[in-house]
């Protein structure tokens, strides 16, 4: 094996444990999404392996992030992904360019990305914030959504559905068939067992 042949693979294996720890230590652990995290790995490989082999072609940074543009205007301008998942897009792409182009050790390089994960894992942990989730409902007592009767549909709401329901926001009012869309913020039920 040539000296070229041991930097890929060792940066390779550095790039794939990261993207492992960031995509199924970090985004599968909340979200259960298994298809977008393997997504993110091959994405993050893809980003890995191209880069890597042009950056001998006099490539500079700004190249690595126009590709990475092309990438996303081909792949996902077809189907909208949320803020969340664009976000950990854009840290498997950090992660796969400081990775194959970044001048650092791979010492270095684990540390960097091993902080980038445990911010990713911090930040989506309820260490912070309180983990709410999101619920749309179609709301029949059109009488219950006006401002001063607020009190009175979380309290509606929480007796139908069971939930722990701390917001509400109208989304949509129909006055032909009396019914409104709300969107309905509640605390998850492990946090609600917990408080």
């Amino acid at each position: 094996m040539t000296k070229l042949d041991l930097i890929f693979l060792s940066r390779f294996l550095v790039n794939i444990l990261s993207l492992a720890v960031l995509c199924y230590g970090c985004y599968f652990r909340i979200s259960k999404n298994a298809v977008v995290a393997g997504s993110f790995i091959l994405f993050g490989v893809g980003v890995f392996i191209i880069t890597f082999l042009l950056h001998g072609v006099d490539m500079s940074m700004e190249f690595a992030f126009g590709l990475f543009a092309v990438f996303t205007m081909l792949r996902y301008r077809t189907e909208s992904i949320s803020i969340k998942e664009m976000t950990y897009l854009f840290l498997v792409t950090a992660i796969a360019l400081l990775t194959s182009v970044g001048q650092m050790s791979l010492i270095e390089l684990s540390i960097l990305n091993g902080i980038i994960c445990l911010i990713a894992f911090l930040i989506d942990s309820s260490v912070f914030v309180k983990r709410y989730e999101v619920q749309s409902v179609c709301y029949e007592r059109i009488e219950n959504i006006t401002p001063q009767n607020q009190a009175t549909l979380i309290h509606d709401l929480k007796q139908r559905t069971g939930l722990n329901v701390v917001a509400v926001d109208i989304e949509h009012i129909d006055f032909l068939r009396d019914v409104a869309q709300l969107k309905v913020s509640y605390l998850a039920e492990k946090q609600t067992k917990a408080a």
